[in-house]
């Protein structure tokens, strides 16, 4: 690509950008679903197909559990996405992907994935209480509107002796598609009904999350300098 057309390129973007902020200042819930959808369109249209391979390492052996540990349990995906996160958890009775997004990414393929996809707010999980065996959440708790309103849903629904998996960036400024700048300390919302298994720290590198924690590039620790990070955690919900 010659400079010209880079030049043009930026400076399209920069007019993108501030066309955008009256949308954003004044409609900031619906301008956060428009950038997320932006993105997947996007994605899709680099990539051709969204894949999902790489989803079940995360799922399980990163946290320490086999595949088999899904069979006949209940799943929920808190910020799914479309590309099918749960498409390889065959074996669970059922494996719901929750996205305020879900019916806009049925039009971007999920449609053709056997997990199912409820279009609700993290906020307002529509099942019962103690519902599901597993809930996830990975890179979507800091791009809710209500945090605190989506932990008390995520205790809410989890069953006693379920699991609760959490992997999310922490420390970063607001940002229109993630508002939700959360802290180390996060994993400390839960302890009033989980017990903590597992946590892990890890350096943000370029962004690529999945990409860090395989690297396993743990947060460096002696560096004081605030900055943003990755922080995952495995809970049990007491009984």
């Amino acid at each position: 690509m010659n400079s010209n057309n880079l030049l043009v390129r930026k400076s399209k973007r920069l007019i993108q950008k501030i066309a955008d902020i009256p949308f954003a200042i004044f409609y900031p819930e619906k301008y956060k679903d428009y950038r997320e959808l932006s993105y997947w369109q996007a994605t899709l249209e680099k990539e051709g197909q969204l894949g999902n391979e790489h989803y079940s390492y995360f799922y399980t052996a990163y946290f320490d559990l086999e595949p088999s540990f899904y069979s006949s349990k209940r799943v929920l995906d808190i910020g799914c996405g479309p590309r099918g996160s749960l498409e390889w958890a065959d074996s669970a009775s059922e494996r719901i992907g929750l996205d305020p997004l879900a019916d806009e990414y049925l039009k971007l393929g999920a449609d053709k994935h056997k997990m199912s996809y409820v279009a609700a707010p993290s906020e307002k999980i529509p099942f019962a209480e103690q519902y599901f065996d597993i809930v996830c959440s990975f890179n979507s708790l800091d791009h809710v509107a209500d945090y605190q309103a989506t932990a008390s849903e995520i205790k809410r629904v989890v069953k006693p002796g379920g699991l609760f998996l959490m992997i999310v960036e922490v420390n970063h400024p607001p940002r229109p598609h993630e508002p939700i700048s959360l802290s180390w300390q996060t994993t400390d919302d839960f302890l009033d009904v989980f017990d903590v298994m597992s946590v892990r720290r890890y350096e943000i590198g370029n962004h690529d999350i999945y990409g860090q924690l395989l690297k396993d590039d743990r947060f460096d620790e002696t560096k004081k300098k605030k900055r943003p990070g990755i922080l995952t955690a495995k809970f049990v919900k007491r009984v």
